[in-house]
């Protein structure tokens, strides 16, 4: 019988990174890099959570492509998606682990993660918990930066939404975090973000197959100012992600790799 971890690191080594090894995880990931990444600013992770920070900063420096001329329809090489950051995910030995399968962009999916996460940090006492979100479906439109919805998503939305609001810095982000249980500070309903969450650790992951086919909405209605062809639209697209997002090949694809790492699966 194979032990847990024997699992995470087969999960890790699953996915080919390009331009990193799993060294290079380690040492991200080690003690030192943990000890580091405890003076880490600008971040809602409890200071008990060193592994999920050691984590964060690891991420923060993952290499993210954004620099694409054309992509096919199905992605075969590791260079073509965020290998390296993947394989952070998937070697993370913090926990407990949840992955989203989140498809709704107008639904409760950043409330439930906000929830799932209070829970665990405060009250089953788990500060390194993670959560990461497979977004897919109309989730996804919330991944993509101002660029995209001025130039596409917009128009593509017949008007009904004129911009990303998900990812938007509430008001009450600027409470203070050491009132946990302020009902309209930082933790509160009134803060689900995911520029928010993305503080505290949660890791959202975007999916080419997503990008494919919406951009080939995008065609169908006629809104392509630049006259591109469908792999160039897909490639500009990927290329305006929001900051931090993890490009997965697939994310339905990559939810059973997560699961082998060690990730629960919510909906």
């Amino acid at each position: 019988m194979i032990d847990a971890p024997e699992i995470s690191r087969r999960a890790a080594m699953a996915l080919p990174a390009a331009g990193v090894g799993i060294a290079a995880v380690a040492t991200a990931l080690s003690p030192i890099g943990v000890a580091q990444a405890a003076a880490t600013n600008d971040t809602l992770i409890p200071a008990q959570g060193t592994k999920l920070r050691a984590l964060a900063a690891a991420l923060a420096k993952a290499p993210r492509r954004r620099n694409f001329k054309t992509v096919p329809m199905i992605l075969t090489s590791a260079d073509q998606y965020d290998s390296e950051a993947l394989h952070l995910l998937f070697s993370y030995e913090g926990g407990p682990k949840q992955v989203w399968d989140n498809t709704a962009l107008e639904s409760p999916w950043l409330n439930l993660m906000r929830n799932s996460m209070n829970a665990q940090i405060w009250s089953w006492k788990h500060p390194d918990f993670i959560a990461v979100s497979a977004t897919h479906g109309t989730a996804h439109l919330a991944l993509y930066d101002a660029y995209i919805w001025g130039k596409y998503l917009t128009a593509f939305t017949g008007g009904k939404i004129k911009a990303n609001s998900w990812i938007e810095t509430p008001a009450a982000a600027k409470a203070n975090p050491a009132d946990y249980n302020d009902p309209t500070g930082v933790f509160s309903p009134l803060d689900n973000s995911i520029a928010v969450l993305q503080r505290r650790g949660a890791v959202f992951c975007a999916c080419h197959n997503e990008v494919w086919e919406l951009t080939m909405g995008v065609l169908k209605k006629g809104i392509n100012p630049d006259k591109l062809s469908h792999p160039e639209l897909a490639a500009e697209f990927t290329n305006h992600l929001i900051p931090g997002a993890v490009l997965t090949p697939g994310v339905v694809g990559t939810i059973p790799q997560l699961q082998l790492a060690g990730y629960h699966y919510a909906k």
